[in-house]
Formats: structure tokens, sequence, C-alpha cells
């Protein structure tokens, strides 16, 4: 799947000249966690968010001052802080060259990116110029659509093969000492496993099968230090 088909085409954006005051409005306005800041030719100058205006002298979040010695030492970054703090404009807040992505960009690679540089939303760019927005709420959209349409039916072979195969892909996964059968589309869980996380995730994997409807867990827990065994539920 690829950005095109998931991002926003009706995105909203500012000038650098526009006020942070009316920024902050169509945040609010919009429900929007952030805005692309566009220059006077339409190519993107920067994206203004929630997180630029967290630090403002307006709400007292601004920081103690910076001391003499730092102020003497690095002039230029304590001024681009005093900027930053109390600008009026959109491009005195606002984060240069940001991170953007193409509409043929893979939607793995999308998300990726904004775990790996913990942001929001990402400008979608096509030929140097806006063409939308994809954020997090988009990807949460295309997660909750892929949740209720998980098929309903499956045979209970079917299910048997899938959980035994995400389990031999899974470094984790004991490999042996686990029983797996399935009547009736209920999964049910026995053997050993040698630490509670591992009880979850098998879980996770019975339950993530399409087409299951419970899953009973009869796991016995072997404690690797004591060789003490614990039936499930003890």
């Amino acid at each position: 799947m690829i950005v095109a088909e998931l991002m926003n085409r009706n995105s909203i954006s500012v000038l650098p000249a526009t006020l942070v005051a009316d920024a902050a409005r169509i945040m609010l306005a919009h429900r929007v966690s952030g805005l692309p800041v566009l220059d006077e030719q339409g190519h993107l100058a920067g994206i203004v968010t929630e997180g630029d205006l967290l630090r403002r002298a307006e709400i007292g979040t601004d920081g103690a001052q910076a001391g003499w010695l730092k102020s003497m030492l690095m002039p230029s970054a304590v001024a681009a802080d005093y900027v930053h703090t109390h600008a009026r404009h959109v491009s005195g807040v606002m984060t240069h060259n940001p991170v953007f992505v193409t509409p043929e960009t893979q939607l793995e690679e999308a998300a990726n990116l904004m775990l790996r540089k913990h942001i929001k939303r990402l400008p979608v760019l096509e030929h140097g110029k806006l063409v939308g927005i994809i954020s997090r709420t988009d990807l949460l959209r295309i997660l909750a659509r892929k949740l209720i349409n998980t098929p309903a039916e499956a045979s209970d072979e079917s299910i048997t093969n899938y959980i035994k195969s995400e389990i031999n892909h899974a470094h984790w996964a004991p490999k042996s000492g686990l029983k797996i059968t399935v009547a009736g589309r209920v999964v049910s869980l026995s053997g050993t496993i040698f630490s509670d996380e591992e009880r979850q995730a098998v879980r996770c994997i019975a339950e993530n099968a399409p087409g299951v409807t419970s899953v009973q867990d009869n796991l016995v827990f072997i404690d690797p230090g004591s060789g003490m065994s614990f039936p499930a539920g003890g």
C-alpha cells in the first residue's frame, strides 16, 4: 500500500508570515496537530506543530533565561531560542527542512519515518509541491479497518497452519514442547513455556489467527531457575 491511497488531499497550510495566534486557532478549529508552511510559490518551507508551540513566554513555558556565560559563549543560540519562544509569526517557530514523503512512498516506510523521527504528520510532495498530508491518525484508520475486516470464516486446518507458521517464524518462540489443537475454531494451547512473556506472545499469535473465536490456555510454565512447573492459572 502506498501513501497516495491513504493521504488527506485537502490539507490546510499557512504562510511563513501567518501569525502564530492564527496558526494555533487553525489547528484547534480543524483538530490537527500540525500545519505545512508554504512559501509564496507554493513550495514547502517548513511545518509548524503543537510541539513547536510548547515553549512559549505567554504561558510561562519558555524556561529560565540563559545565564551570562552561555549568552557570552553562544549568543546566536540564545538569540534563536528567544525567537522561538517569542516570535509572532510562523517563520520564527516552524521546523525548517521538514521530513516529507511522496505519493508513491510505501506506507510502511512512512510509518517507520513517523516512529523514528517522533513526528505525527508528514507532508506529501509531488514535483516539489504539496499534494497532501499523511498522519498517524490515517494509519490508525487503516488499522481499524483491517482489524474489523478480519475474516470470520476459516477451517480448523487453516487456523492450525497459521499458528504453526507464525510460531516457526518467531525467533523467541519455543520450537518444541508446544501442542496446538483446533476444534470448531476454538484453539487449545498446551505444552511448556519458560516465561510469562512467552505465554502472552503465544496466545497473541493464536488470537490473531483469522477465524479464531476463542483461545484456551493450558500452557504449563516451567521456572528455568528452579525447574518447578506451574500450570495455567496457577
